[in-house]
């Protein structure tokens, strides 16, 4: 008897190996799906405006921009596999306020992207909060891998990194590349750095900074309060 269980062993082994690829490629294949949905998504009539009467200042480009934006912050929820992510751009984030208020909207959205609710949540900018901390470099890390650039050694800003600096929001989130020789603050605004995304003497760590990250094709992927940005995630 132990002999003809040891015979099936091999059978079952390759079973169960090819029961797992089928699932990892049903999994990716839904990803993917997911992943066009919201880069084709189109948001719901009036929502632009909505964002135009906060800051009138923005043009319709402009605000189209912001929606832009806004995809990408998504799409880093979900290529991060609904790990907590972080809100960089103020201008962004009014856009997502206004969005969860068309409730319905928001919803079916959240369903047909994630397959749950994406809850708003407030974060804060790198700083002693570890969970904050990783949830700003996991959305910088799949943000610059959405616009093709290498997190890492990143030349440009991303997007949602760049937009509140572009698009002069007051208060907003003013990122640079490199703060070098810069000065952090004045009156008006604070400037933060892409180049403090890997460094760990803000917490000891660089947890959410490529954690998690070992599939290539995704590129295709403060001190507390909220700090002028929100995030989501569990």
């Amino acid at each position: 008897m132990f002999e003809r269980y040891m015979s099936l062993l091999p059978i079952v082994i390759i079973g169960a190996l090819f029961t797992f690829t089928v699932v990892r490629m049903l999994l990716r294949r839904r990803k993917a799906s997911r992943g066009e949905f919201i880069r084709s998504y189109m948001f719901p009539p009036g929502l632009l405006a909505k964002l135009g009467e906060l800051h009138p200042q923005l043009s319709l480009k402009d605000r189209q921009l912001v929606a832009r934006g806004l995809r990408q912050f998504f799409l880093a929820y979900l290529k991060s596999g609904f790990q907590y992510v972080a809100m960089p751009s103020q201008a962004v984030d009014d856009l997502w306020h206004a969005f969860i208020l068309y409730t319905r909207d928001y919803e079916a959205f959240c369903e047909q992207s994630f397959g749950r609710f994406l809850h708003h949540t407030p974060a804060a900018a790198l700083g002693p909060n570890r969970k904050s901390n990783a949830g700003v470099r996991r959305v910088w890390w799949y943000s610059c891998l959405e616009d093709n650039i290498n997190p890492r050694k990143a030349t440009r800003l991303p997007l949602l990194f760049a937009l509140d600096e572009k698009l002069a929001i007051p208060h907003g989130f003013h990122y640079v590349l490199d703060c070098n020789g810069i000065r952090r603050s004045d009156s008006n605004s604070t400037i933060y750095c892409g180049s403090d995304m890997a460094d760990n003497s803000f917490d000891g760590g660089t947890d959410g900074f490529g954690d998690n990250a070992t599939d290539s094709s995704d590129a295709g992927s403060g001190d507390g309060g909220c700090g002028g940005g929100c995030g989501g995630g569990d």
